[in-house]
């Protein structure tokens, strides 16, 4: 039988509590941001409603202590075009949790290459010298409603290079399964503290685009948080979306001469 205290600290080990003092204040904090338009509940009501959810949630066999994940995740690297000098160098950086915007950056860095630049596609720990691009395109998933700690960073730490070349930014959400306007208004908009904390670095395009949700990926908490969320699971990139908007990176791939608005 799992105890309540064993998934209140794996849901903290997850990141879905902040590392407070006081459990009620945590609590409070988790149900704000989950379920805010159902009232705050107590923490012995979300567990209890939580086990009630389980037996409509096939969790298999997932030890709670491990939290560990399903089947093996996937985040691309390549590189392609480069065979004239004079194309545009392009670097599509990325930071993705379970491999959904991986498969975003590389579908980018493709279509950009088929527009004649040459592409770096990259995840963001693994980049060093931005020197020799042109251009940089940066996205992440949304996770807890913000941009993956390890992309903010990347654009603090590099702010005087990427106030110096055309720039864009993306982000991968599950709530883009549904494209309405509100629902991009309000994806949009977890990227408002890296605007705002970066204002050197001005994107000329910021995409915001549907991702994949495996449930056999998830950890046990975070499946048992998007069970109760409603998230759909599936795959719900379009891949003619994201063709359609690379192809209209004119700045980032040299189909025209623009300058960017930070030089200007």
């Amino acid at each position: 039988m799992i105890r309540d205290d064993d998934f209140y600290s794996c849901l903290q080990d997850m990141g879905l509590f902040p590392i407070l003092g006081d459990r009620e204040q945590q609590e409070d904090t988790l149900l704000e941001t989950e379920n805010a338009e159902q009232g705050k509940i107590s923490r012995r009501s979300f567990l209890v409603l939580v086990g009630g959810t389980i037996s409509t949630i096939s969790l298999g066999s997932i030890p709670l202590a491990g939290c560990s994940h399903g089947a093996a995740i996937e985040f691309p690297e390549s590189k392609c075009g480069g065979k004239d000098k004079m194309d545009k160098k392009v670097l599509v950086a990325y930071a993705s949790k379970y491999g959904s915007t991986g498969g975003v950056a590389d579908a980018i860095g493709k279509e950009l290459c088929n527009r004649g630049a040459a592409v770096d596609v990259c995840m963001l720990k693994n980049i060093g010298d931005l020197n020799p691009y042109q251009g940089v395109v940066v996205g992440s998933a949304i996770y807890m409603g913000k941009w993956l700690p390890e992309a903010v960073d990347f654009v603090e730490r590099n702010r005087g290079v990427l106030r110096q070349v055309p720039v864009a930014y993306f982000l991968v959400c599950i709530t883009m399964c549904k494209p309405t306007e509100e629902n991009r208004r309000k994806v949009l908009a977890y990227l408002d503290p890296v605007l705002k904390a970066v204002p050197q670095v001005q994107p000329l395009k910021i995409g915001a685009f549907a991702g994949a949700l495996d449930y056999s990926n998830l950890s046990w908490p975070i499946k048992v948080i998007m069970k109760l969320k409603g998230a759909p699971e599936g795959d719900f990139r379009n891949w003619d979306v994201l063709r359609a908007w690379a192809t209209g990176l004119h700045e980032i791939h040299g189909l025209a001469d623009s300058l960017h608005p930070a030089l200007v």
